[in-house]
């Protein structure tokens, strides 16, 4: 996809991080865009805040992306105000859980809906209608660099974003397959400085814990201190928007950001086909 001037695109996640900046990139090549984010609060300041910059419409639209209704719902508002959908950003993501024996069934549900589930959802809804256009489209799937190497974040976290690589690299060759006029990518990126960590704000009160978390460590409060003050040095949303873009115009696969985990990435690889237990850093 090359031509991205009066076409649409449709975000999740919209309203924040690396969803706000694609918003931003979007309006900046000309696009229509369809916001769809759960903060509704920040969801309207923000969707006002853009519309002033352009001329193109920006819809706002308070969605819980982990319900397939509500992204039906996006899909058809957005062809009903505009005709179809170009751009489809699965964009949507949280952080919640533990290790693979302590995140609660609350956790994995809403880990999984959100990053997981919303990303299946937004395919079944919305490549049917690419396929009824037949006119150039392309999807970006967000995952996390977490999805290509092993063991590096909490267990739910990790698991969603294995699997939206995996989805997306059999999305690829699913549309292949059609000869369809779709691209797609699956975006990785390392550290990003977005408000990730406290995702918690957003999280549906059926989905919440019972019982609340046992009080931080020390060890674990410097832990988690030094965790954000690696995030707020590093790469920027607005850079995010910009690799991805080009990756779009080169209808590349995978979406990588920062080199700095090639490494990890091909000792991972190695470790499969040698057989080696990977050692804990």
């Amino acid at each position: 996809m090359q031509d991205f001037e009066g076409k649409v695109a449709v975000i999740t996640g919209a309203a924040s991080g690396i969803g706000r900046a694609l918003t931003e990139k979007c309006i900046a090549e000309g696009m229509h865009v369809v916001m769809a984010d759960i903060e509704e609060a920040v969801l309207e300041q923000v969707s006002a805040e853009l519309q002033a910059t352009t001329n193109n419409k920006v819809l706002p639209i308070v969605t819980n992306v982990a319900l397939e209704a509500e992204l039906t719902t996006v899909r058809d508002r957005a062809v009903e105000e505009f005709g179809g959908v170009h751009l489809l950003f699965n964009n949507a993501g949280v952080m919640a859980g533990g290790n693979a024996w302590n995140a609660t069934q609350k956790d994995w549900d809403w880990v999984l809906g959100v990053n997981l589930w919303s990303v299946i959802y937004g395919l079944r809804v919305f490549i049917p209608q690419m396929l009824k256009q037949d006119t150039p489209c392309h999807i970006v799937n967000t995952a996390s660099v977490a999805g290509l190497i092993g063991g590096s974040t909490n267990a739910p976290y990790s698991v969603t974003k294995h699997g939206v690589v995996a989805l997306t690299e059999n999305l690829n060759m699913d549309l292949q397959a059609k000869n369809a006029r779709i691209g797609c990518s699956v975006l990785c990126p390392g550290g990003v400085n977005t408000n990730i960590f406290d995702s918690g704000r957003n999280r549906p009160s059926e989905l919440a814990n019972e019982e609340a978390s046992a009080a931080p460590t020390a060890e674990g409060e410097q832990r988690m201190a030094k965790i954000r003050g690696i995030l707020r040095k590093s790469m920027r949303p607005v850079e995010i928007a910009e690799i991805v873009f080009d990756a779009i115009r080169h209808n590349r696969l995978y979406i990588l950001t920062q080199d700095r985990f090639d490494e990890m990435i091909r000792t991972r690889a190695e470790n499969i086909i040698t057989g080696t237990n990977p050692v804990r850093r």
